[in-house]
């Protein structure tokens, strides 16, 4: 029990894993896709514009990652269940998922149509069920466990007055969502987990971190929040990333890890 003591680093290491990245061309996927790359992973990556799946997967092959790319957004169950068959077609398993696909539409509730909060809510919680469904079945057949990561928020735990019902909302979904496969697939050596950052580093997010006096403004306001005084940047994900994705967490399954610098804590 306590041979890892002898180098306590081997609990992070995937190295020759396979790990699903979808929405990899967005700010959370593509971070995500980079440092499971840098950390030796084989990947499958999905996104839905192209030349954004190219720049990125370019970049994980940099880091010596062996990457298959599958342009397009699994939003049906079918289309999910081809993504984890391509897999396990080129490198014979799937051992994590991370779900970093979605969106948000920001609109007061009473400007918002019906059908764009429905639209969030598919993107964001309909979307993660189907790819951990498709995930969970392969893992369970595989017979080793697995590790999936799902893309929650701050805002599932705090709203927000700024026309994010739809966004706080699937957040929300997402974390109960987390908790239940937790709990309904940790008998089975699959862990379910959530990574829920606040604002970090991003090309949607670059405008806060300028200094400007909108920017000042916001970053003020939004700082007197923050117990670390400071926005998140990439490697602020990195840790609990590999954390969740490693055996390190084995012991972890339907907890939502919020790196936010303390915010949701005061």
């Amino acid at each position: 029990m306590t041979d890892f003591l002898k180098n306590p680093l081997s609990l992070f290491d995937v190295k020759g894993k396979v790990a699903v990245v979808t929405g990899a061309s967005g700010a959370f996927g593509a971070l995500a896709a980079k440092i499971l790359a840098g950390a030796g992973c084989k990947l499958v990556l999905t996104a839905g514009k192209k030349s954004d799946l190219d720049a990125v997967s370019d970049e994980c092959r940099a880091l010596g990652a062996e990457v298959e790319a599958l342009n397009m957004r699994p939003t049906t169950q079918k289309l999910c269940d081809e993504v984890i068959a391509a897999g396990v077609k080129r490198f014979g398993q799937v051992d994590i998922l991370v779900v970093a696909q979605g969106k948000n539409d920001v609109s007061k509730i009473t400007e918002m149509t019906a059908e764009r909060f429905l639209d969030v809510m598919d993107a964001n919680v309909t979307q993660s069920w189907l790819m951990a469904k498709s995930a969970s079945t392969q893992m369970l057949a595989q017979g080793n466990g697995g590790k999936i990561v799902l893309m929650s928020s701050a805002r599932g735990l705090l709203g927000h007055p700024a026309g994010y019902t739809a966004y706080c909302s699937s957040k929300s979904a997402i974390d109960g969502m987390t908790k239940a496969l937790g709990c309904e697939l940790g008998p089975t050596g699959i862990t379910v987990n959530a990574i829920a950052p606040t604002v970090f580093r991003s090309p949607l997010t670059a405008w806060m971190y300028e200094d400007n006096e909108n920017a000042n403004k916001v970053r003020a306001g939004f700082l007197s929040r923050v117990p670390k005084g400071r926005l998140g940047e990439p490697e602020d994900l990195a840790g609990p990333l590999l954390f969740l994705t490693s055996r390190a967490s084995d012991f972890y399954t339907g907890h939502i890890l919020y790196a936010d610098g303390g915010y949701t804590a005061g």
